[in-house]
């Protein structure tokens, strides 16, 4: 199979790609705005060093795509479906990300600061390094992701099942876990965290 040819630093504005399918793709250091891209089929396509500001990925699917080192700005993912997608150093600012679907994936060292993921499934995502402070998970479901070293601070776990997450590194003093679902094992690092002695 030819290898994709590679788009380097273009500008794409006001471009209308809604319903498009797009294989294997490759843009480096490129720029969209204002790009409609809803219910948009895209499929092993990589962007790096990119940059997304007002696009509408509003019922689109990602399968086994890369967003490296790239920003979102005031993106719009309303009811799209992200398939074992790398976003690996990608922020996110100021993005609509309900309802969104993730399966699987590694997310590594991801921005996801402040952003509102108000009952998300993020199951056996790959969070690590993740700076999630500030972002509201009320009633996400995290089991099984590795939330190893992810920034917590001030982050909103109300209601949230946590139950298979590896939390290793996780400052988890001043965690609002309300209401939250947690194994005996997390029990257990929740406690120590707080100056709990388990003997």
């Amino acid at each position: 199979m030819a290898e994709p040819e590679v788009v380097r630093n273009q500008t794409f504005s006001g471009k209308d790609w809604a319903l498009a399918e797009l294989e294997r793709a490759v843009y480096e250091d490129c720029a969209f705005h204002d790009v409609d891209w809803s219910e948009a089929r895209l499929t092993g396509c990589t962007f790096a060093h990119c940059e997304f500001g007002n696009v509408r990925f509003n019922a689109a699917e990602l399968a086994t795509c890369a967003i490296l080192q790239s920003t979102l700005r005031k993106c719009n993912f309303f009811d799209a479906t992200l398939t074992d997608c790398k976003l690996t150093g990608t922020q996110f600012l100021d993005c609509g990300l309900r309802p969104l679907t993730i399966d699987g994936g590694d997310w590594g060292f991801v921005s996801l600061r402040g952003q509102n993921l108000t009952a998300a499934k993020l199951g056996g995502l790959r969070l690590r390094e993740a700076d999630l402070e500030g972002a509201d998970l009320t009633r996400a479901d995290l089991r099984g992701a590795d939330l190893s070293y992810a920034r917590l601070k001030d982050t909103v776990l109300k209601g949230a099942d946590l139950r298979g997450a590896e939390l290793d590194g996780v400052a988890l003093r001043g965690v609002d876990l309300s209401g939250a679902k947690i194994d005996i094992a997390q029990a257990g690092l929740f406690a120590r965290a707080h100056g709990a002695i388990i003997g």
